[in-house]
């Protein structure tokens, strides 16, 4: 019994190339699938996990944040901050301002620093705070 091959994604998509930003609103049925998932679903995915600081001081240990692919993609995945799409999204505060942080190349070697990522974990529970109202 063969198994079918996957259209696993080899990378993020090529920024000069790339399509449009997927639709949340018309799934296209005719669309490529990734593991049985779209491009929207794996791209909502990746975009929650930079809400998490330790997640990023992991990317950059592994030296990721400083390859220009993955430069490239985090301005790719700016179209997550607009209202359309910024619905979808579990942690919006943190996950935006982790787009924003990602675009600065000071941020992408100091997210290194356990000092900065206490800090970032510090400023997501008290924002998480004043969201509830206590």
């Amino acid at each position: 019994m063969s198994d079918a091959p996957t259209n696993e994604p080899s990378g993020p998509p090529d920024t000069q190339s790339s399509p449009p930003p997927p639709s949340p609103f018309k799934p296209d049925p005719s669309e490529t699938l990734y593991g049985g998932y779209t491009r929207f679903e794996l791209e909502l995915e990746f975009v929650t996990m930079l809400s998490s600081p330790l997640y990023l001081n992991h990317l950059a240990s592994l030296k990721l944040l400083q390859a220009p692919d993955f430069v490239a993609y985090v301005k790719y995945l700016q179209y997550w901050t607009r209202p359309e799409y910024i619905r979808y999204l579990s942690y919006p505060g943190p996950t935006i301002r982790a787009l924003e942080l990602l675009q600065e190349e000071r941020f992408r070697t100091e997210v290194l620093s356990p000092e900065v990522v206490g800090r970032l974990m510090q400023e997501g529970v008290k924002g998480s705070l004043e969201f509830q109202g206590r």
